[in-house]
């Protein structure tokens, strides 16, 4: 297994945002964690790549437990972040911002900025532009990207469709597919549950705190309740 939750909490002051949830990542799915507005999937992403302490539980990662390990560590480690509001250098240009996901390599970074140009060719078009010249959609493109830099084994993705419009939100899960296809796992925190059930192996429902529903996504997507809840559609 190349990504285990147990029974994580996570607390901020002493309202407990996380109590106690459970699940698994498989090496080469895509699995997606879905919930209302303040069910707790951005803490758990910000909590697996070290941004948040725990209050209890454990992280394993390959076998060995992260939780506690720093952020930067988590990179080395071969786990990247994309967090919610893709949070570029504004003022860096695109190469610029995606020689920075590399910062811990001592390798040459080439191949890997050729790679992403390859997925993103309006990149390498804005090569030269600072980030914050970018569309929304560009800088989206430009986070993740930044995050591939680091090579990683799994990648977190926070509402990459976020503010987006649609033509760019099926660009956006094109690309998220291509990537696991190419070898990445992926974890995705997403509010288009359709879209994303569409595009994961296996999904997990969050609500105030806790894993109510996990099942493989295709089944998810087709129940009454997901369909209800999160889908906009009435059980038929």
């Amino acid at each position: 297994m190349l990504l285990q939750v147990e029974q994580l909490r996570v607390a901020y002051g002493g309202i407990e945002a996380l109590r106690g949830i459970d699940f698994e990542v498989e090496e080469g799915s895509i699995v997606t964690l879905l919930g209302a507005n303040g069910a707790g999937k951005t803490t758990t992403l910000r909590t697996i790549s070290g941004l948040l302490r725990p209050r209890g539980g454990a992280i394993s990662f390959e076998g060995r437990r992260i939780d506690g390990v720093p952020p930067h560590e988590m990179v080395r480690l071969g786990i990247g972040h994309v967090p919610e509001g893709r949070r570029i250098f504004p003022r860096m240009s695109v190469r610029e911002n995606l020689r920075m996901g590399a910062y811990h390599r001592r390798d040459n970074v080439e191949p890997d900025i050729d790679r992403v140009y390859d997925l993103f060719p309006v990149l390498k078009e804005r090569a030269t532009q600072d980030g914050g010249t970018l569309s929304g959609g560009e800088q989206q493109m430009l986070a993740i990207g930044r995050a591939l830099m680091g090579q990683p084994r799994l990648l977190l993705l926070d509402e990459p469709s976020m503010g987006l419009a649609p033509m760019i939100v099926a660009r956006i899960f094109e690309i998220i597919r291509e990537i696991n296809e190419q070898g990445t796992t992926v974890l995705l925190v997403e509010q288009n549950a359709a879209q994303a059930l569409r595009l994961a192996t296996r999904g997990y429902v969050l609500e105030t705190g806790q894993i109510v529903m996990a099942d493989e996504a295709s089944k998810l997507l087709a129940d009454d309740r997901v369909r209800a809840a999160y889908l906009g559609e009435g059980a038929a």
